[in-house]
């Protein structure tokens, strides 16, 4: 008898891929999962903590999938989609987790056989952990996904956008489309932009000659600490994403590096409405964040204090 069974191959098991993996055990048992890192030693890791089976070869995770999802640095997915190109069925749904969309679809689309649909998509989710063991179920639940199609009006390729987006939201993700560049410039001012600063602050914090590094550390405050936090992710990734989403980022990067100096003006200035004009504007932005569902207003952040 034939197994009829959906296959899909997910290809990079770090944070997001190994929680797609977890995500569909849980919520599609159904689903027969691949799953494929360029990393021997991933590989193995993969293969004792993950759901599904872990294939040695991109041919052999990708050949008969019905869905492959890319889920590798930005900057490595032209060479990965080069490279499982030859090997896909035709009627295959690609899609990926990039959180630039712009340049993956310009690496990607190009490469891919005219005979699978190739539908850009991005979770808002994530840690600052990374590798197979820092996946979980639960990462997309509650999370909006972005799906970024391309302007393909035929009923095959709509198919294809829709059960991807069914995908995510079996996994728990609120889903969303919007167009390519618009997404770049939303998630350069919500995500990238956030991360630069708190990348910059760090290294700051860490360079310091009037300040020990060991101070800093121990009497790290919340703002501080929270910089810590973001300021931990994949390196990898993060590089891609500045390098591949440069304009938008360098535009937004303008406007804020205005604003730092209109602040810095006011504080030598001793204009204490100017900041507390702009300290208010911000507060407000933290309600609307809460009152969106995007975080929880809880003392501390919910954190358990120290001791407890």
């Amino acid at each position: 008898m034939s197994d009829t069974r959906t296959t899909l191959a997910i290809i990079g098991t770090g944070l997001i891929g190994a929680s797609i993996a977890h995500g569909v055990a849980a919520s599609s048992p159904e689903m027969a999962v691949r799953l494929f890192d360029a990393a021997p030693a991933v590989r193995a890791r993969a293969a004792e903590v993950l759901p599904g089976a872990v294939c040695d070869s991109l041919e052999a995770t990708v050949t008969g999938a019905d869905i492959v999802i890319v889920c590798t640095p930005p900057g490595t997915m032209g060479a990965v989609g080069a490279a499982m190109a030859p090997f896909l069925k035709p009627g295959a749904i690609v899609s990926d987790t990039g959180s630039v969309k712009g340049a993956v679809v310009e690496a990607l689309a190009p490469v891919l056989p005219a005979h699978v649909h190739f539908v850009p998509a991005h979770p808002i989710a994530g840690t600052e952990q990374s590798g197979p063991d820092a996946g979980f179920a639960s990462l997309f639940q509650g999370r909006w996904l972005i799906v970024t199609p391309l302007d393909r009006p035929d009923p095959a390729y709509q198919a294809a956008v829709e059960t991807v987006a069914q995908l995510w939201r079996e996994l728990g993700s609120s889903v969303e489309f919007m167009d390519v560049a618009r997404h770049d410039l939303v998630l350069a001012m919500t995500s990238h932009i956030p991360h630069l600063i708190a990348f910059s602050v760090v290294a700051t914090a860490e360079d310091l000659e009037t300040v020990t590094e060991g101070e800093v550390v121990k009497y790290s405050a919340g703002g501080f600490r929270d910089f810590t936090r973001i300021a931990a992710s994949d390196p990898t990734m993060w590089r891609d994403v500045f390098l591949l989403n440069r304009e938008a980022v360098l535009e937004l990067l303008g406007r804020v590096s205005e604003d730092l100096t209109a602040l810095r003006r006011a504080i030598r200035w001793g204009d204490g409405d100017a900041l507390f004009e702009t300290f208010t504007r911000a507060r407000r932005m933290r309600r609307e964040v809460i009152e969106a569902g995007q975080d929880i207003d809880q003392v501390n952040f919910g954190r358990t204090p120290p001791g407890r």
